[in-house]
């Protein structure tokens, strides 16, 4: 029977449980680890985990004073292109010793920082298989976003109890009482039960490491605390300690995975039963179910930012052992006695694929100048060959549980498929910089075929704008048959727009929507499901200038080109037939030579002296790149540069294919 139904500040009726049965009542309470909590911390991308954490690190003592000042801002971030892109795209865990005020035990807080962005779900996924609650960090301005919907809806899904703290308070623009109705809201959108909605609420300045439970005006730092405090008590109280069964066998859930250059592969697993000792004979189950015993060489845990050797981890330690080398994540150690598998870790289906290939194009192996590498600068192991580019695939697999790679026609290539083209443009970047030559083909969606009609995915966006732009932005949206859901305007002269889109239509937007919106618009998405196939869309109205010949960039050729379009390249650089040398003003392609140079006379010419002006081109990222792509286009990627080039390259060819398909 239904008790009476409250109501949260967002005035909706919230969802209740039933009263446990009198059996569950009677059951004898489990033992507990109280001197341990493991917690994740999740957000939208740049809502402030990464920061929150580094104070959290800095006031638990994990540095000594001597390092305070030396610790680098976002600590975490110790991969060279999260610290570039400003983004958090591998989970990783750190531990911190937290000293209760009443003088009691130190008790050990893991901390898994998560990515926010929905292309990285499976990392969000591998670390909240570690934790027994989350922390929800929202923008005290911007709310409740796509990727806050994401994380938040995979925390629930697993029943964990949320503590929502609310982060950078002292914004300008900080609207505290909104942004909390606006996750109430939230939860009760993705069905969260009565204990879900009941959460603690924390308010924080992750930038100066002040935390308090007593809302702050909109606009101030918390002034009733110093440090992060209130923050470490709310986890204490709010987040469960680990239990576990004293009579159970052995289980431990491998959730990640690292390499060391003398250790080899390492394994990073949860204890959920029974102990592990260093030297121990445990069962290893694998993805096939097949068990075969194996002796932990190895057993270290995680203090701080480093790993130090121990000798037992107990039930709910996160903790890293070696001497398996070739453990996957997902696979289970267990008793050899009683050995009892875990669930594998399961992810969300990919909605993007590209083709990822060995590099084909005239200049493979040479340097952006179009020669040789050497010792000066130049990449001087490059790989070139499809063994090696398979190889960097499967590898690639161990640790990335949301890729799959795919074989196609061609020896040569592969099909990547990955959440989101942001996932895979890392993916890619990561090769080159390791120094792979690759062809990248356009990114495709991932259909499939429901009830005999073609679905393809759709992904939910949310966009604001200044309220100029509105127009432009819907437009926008609705040549890619965006559906608009809801839009709201809270009277600062920013909208907000939430549209439907199929995500086909979201490849090659986000570089027209930046110069529609002159740089001010800030979109972001998140997968939505599968609907039915939405039709043609025309996404690219422009066509290619394609290089005719092969040579080098003249001054004065470009200075004849630029009228028809914009161009990619500078004075000098090497181009071959087929590259695509700049966006042209019409919506075909054309054919031009770029390398014409300026014929020589010995008559005197009145202008001869006069300083040729050449408009500075436009250099494209690997991303942009990606997103101006057509079908019959692809993009080349080498350590030095990355260039777009037409599938054939021969012009001839490409004329007469486009006769065929004209004539049918």
């Amino acid at each position: 029977m239904d008790t009476a139904v409250a109501r949260p500040p967002g005035g909706r009726k919230r969802k209740q449980t039933p009263h446990p049965t009198i059996r569950e009542k009677r059951k004898p309470p489990m033992p507990t680890r109280h001197d341990i909590r493991n917690v994740a911390i999740v957000a939208h991308v740049d809502h402030g985990k990464t920061t929150i954490v580094d104070a959290m690190l800095k006031q638990a003592g994990a540095f000594a004073a001597h390092q305070l000042d030396s610790v680098d801002d976002r600590v975490m971030d110790s991969n060279d292109l999260e610290r570039e892109k400003g983004i958090t795209i591998l989970a990783k865990n750190t531990a911190v010793k937290y000293h209760p005020k009443d003088g009691g035990a130190p008790i050990t807080i893991n901390i898994i920082d998560t990515p926010g962005h929905a292309d990285f779900g499976g990392e969000v996924e591998r670390g909240l298989s570690m934790v027994d609650g989350v922390v929800l960090l929202v923008d005290a301005s911007e709310g409740p976003l796509p990727q806050t919907r994401f994380v938040l809806r995979k925390a629930l899904q697993r029943r964990m109890p949320v503590i929502l703290c609310i982060n950078k308070t002292d914004r300008p623009d900080s609207r505290i009482d909104e942004v909390v109705n606006e996750t109430y809201d939230l939860f009760l959108d993705l069905d969260a039960d009565e204990d879900q909605i009941e959460f603690p609420i924390v308010y924080a300045c992750g930038r100066d490491g002040i935390a308090s439970l007593t809302k702050p005006e909109d606009g101030t730092v918390p002034a009733d605390s110093e440090n992060l405090e209130p923050f470490f008590s709310t986890i204490l109280e709010h987040i469960p300690a680990p239990t576990y069964d004293e009579e159970a066998p052995l289980q431990a859930h491998v959730t990640n995975l690292d390499a060391d250059n003398f250790l080899g592969r390492i394994a990073l697993l949860r204890v959920e039963q029974g102990e592990l000792r260093k030297g121990q004979t445990v069962a290893w189950i694998k993805r096939d179910g097949s068990i075969s015993n194996v002796r932990i060489s190895e057993l270290m845990m995680t203090e701080a930012l480093t790993r130090k050797p121990a000798e037992v981890a107990g039930p709910g330690d996160i903790c890293a052992v070696a001497g398996i080398p070739d453990i996957m994540i997902g696979e289970t150690l267990a008793d050899p006695e009683n050995p009892v598998a875990l669930p594998l870790i399961t992810v969300d289906e990919p909605a993007i694929s590209m083709t990822i290939g060995t590099n084909t194009s005239p200049l493979v192996g040479r340097g952006a100048t179009g020669k040789g590498a050497d010792n000066k600068g130049g990449v001087k192991d490059r790989k070139v060959t499809a063994r090696q580019v398979k190889d960097r695939l499967d590898r690639e697999l161990i640790g990335n549980v949301s890729l799959r790679v795919l074989d196609t026609e061609r020896p040569d290539a592969w099909e990547v498929q990955g959440r989101g083209e942001l996932a895979l443009a890392i993916l890619v970047e990561t090769m080159r910089r390791e120094g792979f030559e690759l062809t990248i083909g356009k990114p495709q969606v991932v259909t499939k075929d429901v009830d005999g009609k073609l679905h393809e995915p759709v992904e939910r966006m949310t966009i604001d704008v200044p309220e100029e732009h509105m127009g432009a932005v819907t437009q926008l949206m609705g040549v890619r048959k965006g559906r608009m859901d809801n839009m709201s305007n809270h009277g600062s002269g920013w909208v907000r727009m939430e549209f439907v889109v199929p995500s086909r239509g979201l490849i090659g937007f986000r570089t027209e929507f930046l110069t529609n919106t002159r740089g001010t618009g800030i979109a972001h998405s998140i997968h939505e499901g599968h609907e039915p196939w939405f039709g043609n869309l025309q996404t690219r109205n422009n066509g290619s200038l394609v290089a005719d010949r092969s040579g080098a960039v003249t001054a004065f050729a470009m200075t004849n080109l630029q009228e028809r379009g914009v161009l990619f390249v500078e004075p000098g650089t090497e181009v071959y037939e087929g590259m695509i040398v700049g966006e042209n003003s019409r919506s075909d392609d054309m054919d031009v030579n770029i390398t014409k140079e300026k014929k020589l006379t010995n008559m005197r010419s009145s202008t001869a002296d006069v300083a040729e002006s050449i408009v500075p081109p436009r250099k494209l990222s690997l991303e942009q790149s990606l997103e101006f792509c057509r079908d019959d286009e692809c993009v080349e990627v080498t350590p030095e540069a990355v260039r777009i080039r037409k599938v054939n390259l021969d012009a001839r060819e490409r004329a007469r294919a486009a006769s065929r398909a004209k004539h049918g």
